[in-house]
């Protein structure tokens, strides 16, 4: 990837800036393509042995052996919470990086294998789950890509209707899904920090960036318009990996969100950025928890 400079000539950071990192691990939800896919191949380029989490054994399989590296491959449904259980069973070595870059976007109505609405359960429920039964085993940082959407229609989490039962909107639920992974990373880090854990949550953010998680969108005018919007104003999948790669490797406080430098924050090199209000509640991250806890059945005492 060509560097870039800022007006004044410095150079911005971009993934040839990655440090060595032989012999950690980082495992990555949705590997198999996109973004998560981008940062698979360049994380897998710096040394790292890279562990695709994904639903689609065949396509996660297709998209490790082009990358140049140590990969691996192992099932995961985030839509189902026995396929979350059934990884982490089988995980028994450290993970130094675990990103939670899997999601769908804006789909039509639909409900995961527990029941719960898609979005919010595919986005936050599933990747809450595997962190908490992967925490053990985690040494250095925890990744879990959220979207500028966490600000649209100046959303809340619907606690008494979280699954948006009659009032569901595929914006809503995505809008929603991704406040919650915000929440979920502040909560995350004030629970690590009490416990004196060296261990950080961050989270990060693509901008616009041309994958297909745009085309699944329930409205057939939403992915034309997306269609377009991605031909010709959007960045490519490896500069939408470079937040998420930026958060994973550089030192960071906690609970940091991490997204393009550009106008909007639509596109360009990562930095640091800002969320919304109901992003940096910790009252409402710390009831999410509590929630997150009780639809799954999952708590580790962190």
């Amino acid at each position: 990837m060509p560097e870039t400079t800022d007006a004044r000539g410095a150079r911005k950071w971009n993934a040839t800036h990655l440090p060595d990192l032989t012999g950690r691990t980082a495992v990555i939800t949705g590997a198999n393509s996109g973004i998560g896919l981008a940062a698979a191949e360049a994380l897998a380029r710096a040394g790292a042995h890279v562990v695709f989490a994904v639903r689609d054994l065949a396509r996660g399989g297709a998209a490790a052996a082009r990358v140049s590296g140590s990969t691996e491959v192992r099932r995961l449904d985030l839509a189902d919470l026995d396929s979350v259980r059934e990884f982490a069973a089988g995980w028994d070595r450290p993970v130094d990086l675990l990103i939670n870059n899997a999601g769908v976007m804006m789909l039509p109505e639909q409900r995961t294998a527990q029941g719960f609405e898609m979005q919010f359960g595919t986005n936050h429920l599933g990747h809450f789950a595997l962190t908490n039964l992967l925490l053990p085993y985690v040494t250095d940082r925890v990744v879990t890509v959220s979207s500028g959407a966490h600000r649209w229609g100046n959303p809340r989490i619907d606690f008494e209707n979280v699954d948006l039962t009659g009032r569901y909107t595929p914006q809503r639920a995505y809008a929603q899904s991704k406040l919650a992974n915000l929440l979920f990373t502040l909560e995350l880090q004030r629970r690590l920090s009490e416990q004196g854990s060296a261990v950080r949550a961050v989270a990060a953010h693509p901008g616009y960036a041309a994958t297909n998680l745009q085309s699944h969108a329930a409205s057939p005018f939403a992915r034309l318009a997306m269609r377009f919007g991605n031909r010709f104003l959007a960045q490519d999948d490896k500069a939408g990996a470079l937040p998420t790669l930026y958060a994973a490797t550089q030192d960071l406080p906690g609970a940091s969100y991490v997204g393009p430098d550009g106008i909007g924050e639509m596109r360009g090199a990562p930095t640091l950025v800002g969320r919304s209000a109901a992003a940096s509640d910790p009252e409402t991250a710390r009831r999410l928890w509590t929630l997150s806890e009780e639809l799954t059945g999952v708590s580790t005492g962190c």
